[in-house]
C-alpha cells in the first residue's frame, strides 16, 4: 500500500440539469486504515459523492483522488483495489450464495478464497441456497461478501444496515470492525447514529453538499453540544427558548413536539432549576427524560433539522 490519504478531493462539485446542486464545492480527506462514516439527512449529497469516489459518476468540477490514483488516468487499476456495497444489490436469483461469491471473485486477478468470505459475513449455512431464497438480511451480508472477495485496500458501505434486523447489523458490525483490524479502509454512509458511533474513527456532516462538521463523534459532541440533553412535555404557553436559556448549565434550547429539548452540561444542577422554573410559572409537567448528547443531536444544534428530514 502507499503513502498519503485514501481518498482526497477538493472542490468537489456535481451539477444536474437544469439547476440541481447536488455538491457544493466539498473538500475531504480520509487517512489510510481508518474507518470513516459520511452522515447527513437524505439529499445532502452523500451518495452523489460516494459515487464519484467510487468512479461511478464524474464530477462537475474538483480534484477526486482514491489511493493516489485518478479516476480518468488509472480507473483500471482502481477497480482492482477497491469494494463497493450500494445501497440495494440486485444479484441472480438462481444462483447459489457459492456461485454469486466465486463470480465476483473472477472478476479480481487477486483476492480473498469465496469460502472464507461466506465465513466472514456468517453465511456458511446458506452456501448453497439460491439467492431468491434469502432474507433481506443475508442478501446484504451477501453483497458485502461480493464487495471483500477482491481483497479491498479501500471499501465502501453505502447505508448497508437500512432495514436490516438487529442480528444482521451486529454481524456487519463485527466485519467492519475486523477490516479495521486489519488495517484497511472504510468509507460508511449511514443514518444510524449508534452506527456511526461505534464504528467510526471520524466523520463529516454533510447539508445541502456541504461539509459542515468534522471530527471524531466524541469531539463533535463536546465541541457543538454538550454532555447531556434534556426533553421534557409541557404546554408552550409561558415558556420560550430564551426563558431556558439562562438556566444555569444551560448552553441551548428549542422547542419538540409537546414541550422543549434543552442542552446542558450539568444536568444534575439544570434540572433542578427547571422544575423550579416551571412551578414559578405555573406550568404542568407532563414528562421529562434525560440522554447522553448523541450525533443525532449535533446534526440538529447545526442545522435545525433531524437526519432523517
Amino acid at each position: 500500500m502507499s503513502a498519503g490519504p485514501a481518498i482526497r478531493c477538493r472542490g468537489l462539485v456535481k451539477r444536474y440539469p437544469p439547476d440541481v446542486l447536488a455538491v457544493d464545492g466539498l473538500d475531504l480527506e480520509v487517512a489510510r486504515g481508518e474507518c470513516f462514516g459520511l452522515l447527513g439527512p437524505n439529499g445532502a449529497g452523500k451518495t452523489t459523492t460516494v459515487e464519484i469516489l467510487e468512479g461511478l459518476l464524474a464530477p462537475t468540477a474538483g480534484e477526486v483522488e482514491v489511493l493516489g490514483r485518478r479516476w480518468d488516468r488509472e480507473g483500471r487499476d482502481l477497480r482492482e483495489r477497491l469494494g463497493v456495497t450500494l445501497q440495494e444489490t440486485h444479484l441472480p436469483e438462481r444462483l447459489t450464495v457459492d456461485e454469486i461469491v466465486r463470480m465476483f471473485r473472477a472478476f479480481y486477478r487477486r483476492g480473498r478464497d469465496p469460502a472464507e468470505v461466506v465465513a466472514l459475513v456468517g453465511l456458511e449455512e446458506k452456501r448453497r441456497a439460491w439467492y431468491d431464497k434469502l432474507s433481506g438480511g443475508q442478501k446484504q451480508r451477501l453483497a458485502v461478501a461480493c464487495s471483500l472477495v477482491g481483497d479491498p485496500e479501500l471499501l465502501f458501505l453505502d447505508e448497508p444496515t437500512t432495514g436490516l434486523d438487529p442480528q444482521s447489523r451486529r454481524r456487519l458490525w463485527e466485519v467492519v470492525l475486523d477490516l479495521k483490524r486489519e488495517g484497511r479502509t472504510v468509507l460508511l454512509t449511514t443514518h444510524y447514529m449508534d452506527e456511526a458511533e461505534r464504528l467510526c474513527d471520524r466523520v463529516a456532516i454533510v447539508d445541502r453538499g456541504k461539509v459542515i462538521a468534522l471530527g471524531t463523534p466524541r469531539e463533535l459532541v463536546a465541541q457543538v453540544v454538550g454532555e447531556e440533553v434534556v426533553e421534557f412535555q409541557a404546554p408552550e404557553g409561558g415558556l420560550s427558548p430564551e426563558a431556558l436559556r439562562d438556566l444555569p448549565g444551560v448552553s441551548a434550547a428549542r422547542p419538540v413536539p409537546g414541550g422543549f429539548s434543552i442542552v446542558t452540561d450539568r444536568v444534575h444542577v439544570s434540572v433542578p432549576a427547571l422544575l423550579a422554573r416551571l412551578r414559578e410559572r405555573g406550568v404542568g409537567l407532563t414528562a421529562l427524560s434525560t440522554h447522553r448528547a448523541t450525533l443525532e443531536d449535533v446534526f440538529v444544534a447545526l442545522t435545525g433539522r433531524t437526519l432523517r428530514d
